[in-house]
């Protein structure tokens, strides 16, 4: 019987790649692309666990739902934070791009932070393992990125990947499909979103929620002075002094000085990883540069700031915000480079 279940559950299932990023899950299946790209956040009934909503439609409510209602977002800096929510949340993605079967047991490769613990390892693969998943591989984000991003990843050559996500950045140097040296911080596009939060609470005690602190940095954000200096924007939020709601003016120019801490941190990453680098290695890198992909990437200024600081070519990756899972997606049909660069169980 464990046999025919088994066999069964290999013809009814399609491999997934899964990018499981503490701000978005996009979901890749073999041979049909990118098919599922939705905020990692779920709605949970407070009075029964019930599960109310998950990706946009739970996004939705955040800040908005009454209290008999929990909006969560089960993922921190690129882990899982709630376990037992992750699961849920993964089930739900997995039923969803397999048309609802039931009879649904994929290969699922994942990608994760590079210096997730062991412990960490254990819960991402146990939640995947609970969704459904027949076999799980757990796949280090930089390398990911970088195949996605085109880079011959087993030629022996430096090439190097900034990967910026919501939750963690991972700064990397690979050569011969293997890391030669990685770092991981946890300064991306949350704690962006948080810096503005910040500003606006200190500079004109305005509270903002999150999606409005997310849309002010995409529409006003910059690493450096590139021309969105005097653009303006109305914010809306709470006034901390009398508790009214209010509209104010905020500039291009206050975004980046509010983004300053943050932008310094990625690019400190950026020159440990550069100070570490073997010669031969070093030298290879005068001509391949830096490719930058995450949403991140996309912050105005970021390449022309690290072009400055590092005198290196840097690249920002078509498409970076897909640039992980459609790297993972790869992989599943090459089994054998999958094998030689997943973690170890």
């Amino acid at each position: 019987m464990n046999i025919l279940r088994r066999v069964l559950g290999q013809l009814f299932s399609e491999d997934l790649a899964v990018d499981l990023g503490t701000a978005n899950t996009l979901v890749y299946v073999r041979g049909r692309g990118i098919v599922l790209d939705e905020p990692s956040v779920i709605a949970l009934s407070h009075r029964d666990h019930s599960l109310l909503a998950v990706g946009e439609e739970a996004k939705a409510m955040l800040g908005r739902a009454p209290g008999s209602i929990a909006v969560l977002r089960p993922l921190r800096h690129g882990v899982i934070a709630d376990f037992d929510v992750t699961e849920r949340m993964l089930n739900y993605f997995i039923r969803k791009v397999h048309r609802r079967q039931s009879l649904v047991h994929p290969r699922v490769v994942l990608s994760v932070p590079s210096e997730i613990t062991q412990v960490e390892k254990r819960a991402v693969r146990d939640a995947a393992r609970g969704a459904g998943a027949r076999e799980v591989y757990l796949i280090e984000e930089p390398i990911a990125a970088a195949i996605g991003a085109g880079l011959p990843i087993e030629a022996p050559g430096a090439h190097m990947i900034v990967d910026i996500g919501g939750g963690t950045t991972e700064v990397a140097i690979m050569s011969l499909a293997g890391l030669v040296y990685g770092k991981s911080v946890r300064i991306a596009g949350d704690e962006m979103n948080e810096a503005v939060i910040q500003h606006m609470r200190r500079t004109y005690n305005l509270l903002i929620g999150e999606r409005q602190a997310e849309e002010v940095k995409i529409k006003l954000g910059s690493a450096a002075p590139c021309g969105t200096e005097g653009a303006k924007m109305e914010v809306k939020g709470r006034d901390l002094i009398d508790g009214f709601p209010k509209i104010i003016l905020v500039s291009g120019d206050e975004v980046q000085q509010a983004l300053r801490d943050s932008v310094g941190v990625i690019v400190a990453a950026v020159h440990t990883c550069l100070e570490q680098v073997p010669p031969e290695l070093a030298a290879d890198m005068v001509d391949t540069g830096i490719t930058l992909t995450g949403g991140g990437a996309l912050l105005r200024g970021l390449d022309q700031l690290l072009r400055q600081e590092t005198a290196l070519p840097i690249r920002v990756s078509d498409d970076p915000l897909t640039c992980v899972v459609r790297g993972a997606g790869k992989l599943l049909d090459t089994l054998g480079l999958l094998r030689r660069v997943a973690l170890p169980t």
